[in-house]
């Protein structure tokens, strides 16, 4: 299959150096340019539309945007393409996009992803699929090379992306109430490593447990998905159940608290660095 890939970032770079592993003919475009193996570089965007399948893996919904729909590139693209959306964006832009893309004869596949770049490197990550069935069977062997399940959502891509904002929201109350759990425990001599250990064993043995667990052990938060990429997320969950007149008192508590990180310069550090502020920086 011909894939084009739009945005080369820490899981675009994965995706696509996979992809060219399995046999695939893959071109990328990046704006910051680089290079993958396997994956031949192109100068522009537009390029990267006349493939089979495209994917895209920019930041958020100003970068697709700008991209894609400022200069009306879909009106370029390959007939027959699928654009398969990578990205995690908003519900509400993601009906304008498929608007977008109804209107001009391109298939539309919401694809957002569970998993790190560590994850995207073994290519097992879980796919959250919306969009036409049909579509969705066209590129299906290029999302098995990249992940280790399909999760179909529905034929909406508006239902993939809410999903996956729902699955961010609830990672980020994990790492909260982790961090709210050493805070009890600790204050009456429990080691965190002891109590986590606990947890991890018997209740709580879940992913998003096993990989935060660490990072509030040692105190120490690498970059792996960057609190800024969270708070993006996050606003996002808020946005969409305003859009539903829902209430979500926990989002809004960890909302200000991812906010808190990224005030206090945790930025570009991973999104469990928002625990600094309810550990007391200890």
């Amino acid at each position: 299959m011909e894939i084009g890939i739009i945005g080369l970032g820490a899981m675009g770079r994965e995706i696509a150096r996979n992809l060219a592993a399995a046999g695939h003919k893959v071109v990328a475009w990046n704006r910051s340019g680089g290079s993958v193996a396997g994956v031949r570089m192109v100068d522009t965007p537009m390029q990267a539309l006349q493939a089979d399948m495209a994917l895209t893996m920019l930041s958020d919904d100003s970068a697709i945007r700008s991209v894609l729909m400022e200069g009306d590139l879909l009106a370029q693209a390959r007939p027959g393409l699928v654009h398969v959306v990578a990205s995690t964006i908003s519900a509400a832009f993601s009906q304008e996009l498929a608007d977008h893309h109804r209107a001009r004869g391109i298939a539309l596949v919401a694809a957002p992803v569970l998993g790190r770049p560590d994850v995207a490197a073994r290519a097992e990550l879980n796919i959250l699929a919306a969009g036409d069935p049909a579509a969705i069977d066209k590129v299906k062997p290029a999302l098995e090379v990249i992940g280790k399940r399909i999760w179909r959502m529905g034929d909406d891509p508006r239902m993939a992306y809410a999903a996956k904002l729902a699955c961010n929201m609830m990672i980020s109350f994990a790492i909260e109430a982790m961090a709210e759990a050493v805070v009890l425990t600790e204050a009456h001599g429990v080691p965190r490593e002891r109590f986590l250990e606990l947890i991890l064993g018997t209740l709580f043995g879940t992913r998003p447990y096993q990989t935060y667990s660490g990072n509030i052990i040692k105190n120490e938060y690498p970059p792996g998905f960057k609190a800024t990429l969270g708070l993006k997320d996050l606003r996002l969950a808020k946005e969409a159940a305003r859009d539903a007149n829902g209430e979500l008192p926990m989002l809004d508590i960890v909302y200000a608290r991812m906010q808190d990180a990224v005030d206090a310069g945790y930025g570009d550090q991973d999104w469990s660095a928002m625990v600094r502020a309810t550990l007391g920086g200890k």
